[in-house]
């Protein structure tokens, strides 16, 4: 186990470090002048050469991306160049608590609709209710988050606020009942995925030999699906905990910026516009280490639940 632990942490390191270069990088190369963009189309000749030197972005890219790392290292994001007076940690703060309460619950949800529904589908497998829970969940997770919207609010439109009922706020972030359509969004492909990777794997568990002798020593069948079928059935969802963290990472900031929820999507999008580069690769190795670290707690909880991975370990 330790050292397992010790391997993912030596790879954990070098991806991220190999996201810093890479997201440099791209800042470095992408084209426009951010300083042109900041100041406009009035510029000072001056000004224009102060702020450069201001952000170090006259010296040469090795000792720009030196003085990057030398900074992450100390936990410091580095400054806006949109926002002079604000470094990048006071902008993504708050974000960061937005992002994860978002994430966190859709994810939650995600895990409470997802498995039941896989496991009610395998124990009913090929009748109306097997085919139309595989059906719904195919919908959910094919459909983009950017048609799942507009769906979603029209929805809400038709049937709640022109009927007179309480209907969902359209956008914003605060009260938790802003928090409703835009977790749904969030969670709706990654209900799709699990349920239907719930209801292969207690299909695949189901046809096992220990399962049917099992049942043939008269366990109650409530004690063969819950305690011996689903517990091996776990261990394949275990693994996709980590890509399902991607899965809602990548949905954020389309989900954040449309519902206008004042996540660090929603922030690295506003970014994008302004050229403020130091906020977009802020976010990026922000979400890089969340996606990785959740690979890694993944991989420590298959180990621990599966004994024959512990033992090679």
């Amino acid at each position: 186990m330790v050292t397992l632990i010790r391997r993912r942490l030596l790879s954990l390191v070098l991806v991220i470090f190999s996201i810093t270069f890479l997201t440099f990088s791209v800042g470095y190369l992408a084209p426009g002048d951010p300083i042109l963009v900041l100041l406009g189309p009035r510029r000072d000749p001056v000004v224009y050469n102060n702020l450069r030197h201001l952000y170090g972005l006259d010296q040469p890219w090795y000792k720009q991306y030196f003085d990057y790392v030398t900074s992450l290292l100390q936990g410091n994001l580095g400054k806006s160049y949109r926002y002079q007076n604000r470094t990048v940690n006071q902008i993504l703060e708050s974000g960061v608590a937005v992002s994860l309460k978002l994430g966190g619950t859709a994810l939650l949800l995600s895990l409470l609709l997802g498995i039941p529904a896989g496991i009610v589908a395998a124990l009913h497998q090929d009748t109306w209710l097997d085919r139309a829970i595989t059906v719904f969940t195919l919908a959910l997770f094919s459909i983009p988050s950017f048609v799942l919207i507009p769906i979603i609010r029209a929805i809400n439109y038709f049937v709640f606020y022109q009927h007179n009922l309480p209907s969902l706020p359209a956008a914003g972030w605060g009260e938790p009942v802003h928090w409703v359509m835009p977790v749904l969004v969030l969670s709706a492909a990654n209900v799709g995925y699990l349920t239907r990777l719930t209801r292969s794997s207690m299909l695949e568990t189901l046809r096992q030999d220990y399962i049917r002798t099992a049942t043939a020593k008269g366990l109650p069948p409530n004690q063969v699906i819950y305690r011996h079928a689903f517990r091996n059935a776990l261990l394949p969802i275990v693994t996709v905990l980590g890509p399902s963290v991607a899965f809602l990472v990548t949905g954020a900031f389309v989900v954040e910026s449309l519902f206008a929820v004042p996540g660090i999507g929603f922030i690295a999008v506003q970014s994008i516009g302004q050229r403020d580069y130091p906020v977009i690769q802020g976010t990026t190795v922000i979400l890089a280490i969340a996606v990785v670290l959740m690979n890694l707690v993944t991989d420590i909880a298959y180990t621990l639940l599966d004994p024959r991975i512990r033992a090679k370990s």
